[in-house]
């Protein structure tokens, strides 16, 4: 497992530079998109299943996700078998966070795949919600009412304090997705997820952030369209 931060190093002793890769600057005209793309989202953890705003704490994986990745994986390898690929072909991405870099060892474990040969890539963290991270909604209209109301109103641009609003996690994003020129497989967050599907097909901002985000099925990008697997 090798980290991409501002600076990487590589495998074999290279250093890269994200910054060099000229990502595209949001709100240009066209943006780029990967020739090939698969996402998964992490398997599930207890804050999931309780409904807590996870962000960036970093929670790991329960029996349940864990399961879910062994899924994913095992689809991944049927989907590639059937479309004639080969995961040596990939270029395999994680978030940093251990709930997503279990999952792609999991993952890389399905498909026969060293589960330590993937990098590790910090804008694939998940949206950080700040000061909200560990409570549930039901929690926070309790404490913070105004604020609750204001988010639901616009979960595009709301900001939850020290945290970390849908807008600006897409400005990460859209310069990390510029910097994907090679068939991928991502695992990542849900908010990342949003974001991700929102951008290659096109979908509004204000609607982003309702897209669906299942831990049990992973999106297939083939270039020109979405589809669930």
């Amino acid at each position: 497992m090798t980290a991409i931060s501002d600076t990487v190093t590589a495998k074999a002793d290279k250093t890269v530079d994200p910054d060099a890769r000229d990502p595209a600057r949001p709100g240009a005209e066209a943006r780029p998109v990967p020739p090939f793309l698969v996402f998964v989202r992490h398997g599930q953890t207890d804050w999931n299943a309780e409904g807590r705003m996870q962000g960036q704490k970093d929670i790991p994986l329960n029996d349940t996700g864990r399961a879910q990745a062994r899924r994913n994986g095992q689809a991944l390898r049927a989907h590639l078998e059937a479309l004639g690929m080969a995961a040596d072909d990939l270029m395999f991405l994680a978030s940093p966070l251990s709930r997503a870099v279990e999952t792609m060892r999991i993952l890389r474990g399905e498909l026969d795949r060293a589960d330590d040969d993937f990098f590790c890539d910090e804008r694939l963290r998940e949206i950080t919600f700040g000061a909200w991270e560990g409570y549930t909604i039901p929690e926070l209209a309790e404490r913070s009412p105004d604020l609750t109301a204001r988010r639901k109103a616009d979960k595009w641009g709301f900001v939850p304090p020290e945290g970390e609003s849908y807008s600006m996690l897409a400005n990460r994003i859209d310069a990390w997705l510029a910097t994907v020129t090679r068939p991928s497989v991502i695992v990542s967050h849900g908010g990342v997820m949003r974001v991700v599907q929102g951008r290659l097909k096109g979908i509004a901002e204000a609607e982003i952030p309702r897209l669906e985000t299942p831990q049990d099925r992973f999106l297939v990008w083939d270039g020109a369209d979405l589809a669930w697997v």
